[in-house]
């Protein structure tokens, strides 16, 4: 098995994570992303046929536009990544990458929470105990939607399924 392989198994493991907590065709008025499907908000994608959208396609946007630009596939840890997607997807790459720089500096390793995953994080990621790290990125992630509703409460009604993202 090659290492171009491997990532895509990798890939492949969080995509499918991903299916599970972003779901269906969905149109809530309360979502600012409009119609949306497997995730993908016809907000973000506006060319796309939302409603028509395939799981493959999907899949290649989310390769494409999260996996491949951020270099999860750098996280020599399968879990980090995993978890690290998953919350780019919902709050934005910038977001996550600062919460995992966070959660970083909880483990004790001053890294810059600037939100670009460079080769400081990378490497502190790498070196950092993966339990321990990934303890730490679920309970910054909780923190932040919790943060989320208090400033827009309307937001209460997905604060449930967010943290059960967060801490899953």
């Amino acid at each position: 098995m090659t290492a171009e392989s491997i990532l895509d198994i990798r890939f492949l493991a969080a995509f499918e994570t991903l299916l599970a907590d972003e779901g269906g065709l969905v149109n809530d008025p309360a979502d600012p992303g409009g119609l949306t499907k497997f995730g993908i908000s016809q907000r973000r994608y506006p060319h796309e046929n939302i409603a028509a959208l395939t799981k493959a396609r999907a899949r290649h946007l989310y390769y494409e536009d999260y996996w491949r630009p951020n270099g999860y596939a750098r996280i020599r840890n399968g879990g980090l990544a995993k978890k690290l997607f998953n919350l780019a997807v919902n709050m934005g790459a910038t977001q996550a990458h600062v919460l995992i720089q966070r959660a970083l500096r909880a483990c004790g390793t001053p890294v810059e929470e600037d939100g670009i995953l460079g080769r400081q994080t990378f490497n502190a990621i790498d070196a950092a105990n993966p339990a321990v790290l990934l303890a730490a990125l679920k309970a910054e992630a909780g923190g932040f939607y919790r943060t989320l509703v208090a400033l827009k409460p309307k937001q209460q009604r997905f604060l449930k399924g967010w943290l059960r993202r967060a801490y899953s």
